[in-house]
């Protein structure tokens, strides 16, 4: 089929190329170049050579693992573990050695609060005095509202806290009373007596039992606190 075509065309060539491009076409060509530069094979052969070379590639160096490398390595990991646990431990040494400062401090304050608590109550054989009256009438009221005998608790106790022992008993609670503790023991003592004196004028047994227990629970924690629980009798 080929055969053909070609047979075609060389009539058709012949018949309608004019003469200029007939002889164009027959006349050889007069380009000229160096036969470097012109050689269509050259830059195959160049691409072919430079794929057939091979580039060295650097061989990955391999990781040798030896008994000498892993004992720096657990000794370099425990020098480090020690390093840490000696700051930790010189850290919690200083936080204790600061809470022994500090405990020493306070020993050494309510040692000296002790002292002088001692000292005044030593020298305030007045208001002991004072107090041991107080015991003595508590004592008394008590025994008279157990046997319901409200007359004689009231003439012992008086119309009201205006009377003498009363006042010397507060002389005595205001020098000897130093902490909040004791001083909140000593108002409800006179909270609880008020209570008693006019529960007793008033005839009343049940609410005079109940002012008693009071007064007199808050009378002893105020001996407990200042320290003057065993220096008076009938406690």
């Amino acid at each position: 089929m080929e055969t053909t075509f070609l047979s075609t065309a060389k009539p058709f060539l012949s018949s309608s190329t004019p003469s200029s491009l007939s002889s164009l076409t027959n006349r050889p060509l007069l380009f000229s170049c160096p036969q470097q530069k012109c050689n269509p094979r050259r830059p195959l052969t160049s691409c072919k050579a430079l794929s057939d070379e091979s580039l060295p590639v650097p061989a990955a160096s391999p990781i040798i693992i030896t008994k000498r490398s892993l004992s720096i390595c657990f000794l370099t990991s425990f020098v480090f573990s020690l390093a840490s646990r000696g700051c930790s431990s010189s850290n919690a040494a200083i936080l204790e050695a600061d809470d022994d400062e500090e405990l020493l401090e306070k020993v050494k304050r309510d040692r000296k609060k002790r002292l002088e608590r001692q000292g005044v109550i030593s020298s305030a054989n007045k208001e002991k005095g004072y107090l041991q009256d107080l015991v003595y009438k508590l004592s008394k009221v008590g025994q008279a509202i157990d046997n319901n005998d409200l007359s004689t608790a009231s003439s012992v106790l008086g119309g009201s806290t205006d009377t003498d022992w009363v006042k010397k008993a507060n002389i005595a609670f205001t020098k000897l009373s130093s902490s909040p503790e004791e001083k909140i023991e000593v108002d409800t003592f006179n909270s609880s007596l008020s209570s008693l004196i006019s529960s007793v004028t008033s005839n009343d047994i049940e609410s005079s039992k109940i002012a008693f227990v009071s007064s007199a629970t808050a009378f002893e924690k105020w001996t407990t606190l200042t320290g003057l629980f065993g220096q008076l009798k009938g406690l």
